[in-house]
């Protein structure tokens, strides 16, 4: 009897231990999710933090913009745990030995547009039945502004212009600048046309200063999906070690995305706060694009990468000879709930 009473008491004393003292419990892991911008592409990162997503997950996560590839960048140099971006970058990357591991992919299309000054558009007699091909030849002589040179908003019209058998280097201009400049640029034509996500290219069109000229978000160039439109990336030694946090993040992004999906409405009425100098009706107009671009199977598939060096190679951002010809070590599955 007095061994079975001190097998119980030394039971009952280890369950205390396990007991966090007061004023020491554990503490949110923080996080550092790097975007490269801050359009309505990245919603399920607004919503994610914004409905208490990522604090359920036991994250304390900031979501600082680092203007197109610097937000990459960040991971590679240890200054953000995590980025969210697109294959062609994520490749690129991979092919000067910067290898990142891609854990999930939240869309399966680049969700980028490129708009063109109305009264260029209809100089040209533009209409959306032309092909791709024939949309590309009209970009000869053409200055297009651009978020973050290397990116998919800078391969769109790039791949565009090279399907029109144009030069995407000398063929036509190329602007840098951020999207709130790119619609008074666009007015007071120092471009002519623009190419950025939602909802800036949206705002164009509705005002009536600009027409659709092609979107990939809409599914433009079906010859291009599935596509790794929103991987979420991050350095392999991070996830070794600590699992939780990378699968924590994947899960509130994951999470996000089904209530994006499922309750678009309730998801709008939260991400809208995001943008409260845009009026409601801009928001409403862009927002079932972004609900249509989530991927309801966040895996990353080769395919999808197969399709983001596609792009690589058409937009001339990247040499032939140079492209990742194996996806081992880029991708894993073990996060994706």
């Amino acid at each position: 009897m007095r061994l079975r009473r001190h097998h119980w008491a030394v039971m009952i004393l280890a369950l205390i231990a396990t007991i966090p003292a007061p004023g020491r419990a554990q503490q949110p892991k923080k996080v550092v999710l790097a975007l490269p911008t801050a359009t309505l592409t990245f919603s399920n990162a607004f919503l994610a933090l914004d409905a208490g997503f990522f604090k359920d997950e036991g994250l304390d996560v900031t979501l600082p913009v680092l203007v197109g590839v610097a937000s990459v960048n960040a991971v590679i140099n240890g200054s953000a745990d995590f980025t969210i971006g697109t294959g062609p970058v994520f490749l690129r990357a991979a092919a000067r030995g910067q290898r990142l591991l891609a854990i999930a992919n939240l869309s399966d299309r680049p969700n980028i547009e490129l708009v063109m000054r109305k009264d260029v558009a209809e100089a040209m007699k533009f209409n959306d039945q032309m092909s791709l091909a024939e949309r590309g030849r009209l970009l000869k002589g053409r200055t297009i502004a651009i978020q973050g040179v290397g990116t998919i908003v800078h391969a769109w019209p790039r791949l565009l212009a090279a399907r029109g058998g144009l030069d995407p280097e000398t063929d036509m201009r190329i602007a840098p600048m951020e999207p709130p400049s790119m619609l008074a640029a666009l007015e007071t034509k120092a471009v002519e046309g623009f190419a950025t996500s939602l909802p800036y290219t949206t705002e164009a069109v509705l005002r009536g200063a600009a027409v659709m000229f092609a979107s990939a978000a809409r599914g433009d160039a079906p010859d291009i999906l599935p596509f790794a439109g929103g991987l979420i990336e991050v350095k392999p030694e991070t996830c070794r070690a600590d699992h939780d946090k990378c699968a924590g993040l994947v899960h509130a992004l994951a999470r996000a995305g089904q209530m994006i999906r499922e309750k678009p409405d309730d998801a709008l009425a939260m991400v809208r706060k995001r943008f409260k100098e845009m009026s409601p009706e801009l928001i409403e107009k862009a927002w079932p694009t972004i609900v249509g671009g989530q991927a309801k199977d966040l895996h990353v598939t080769a395919k999808a990468l197969e399709d983001s060096e596609k792009v690589n190679i058409e937009a001339k951002l990247l040499d032939p000879k140079d492209r990742v010809t194996s996806f081992d070590g880029l991708i894993s599955d073990e996060f994706v709930p």
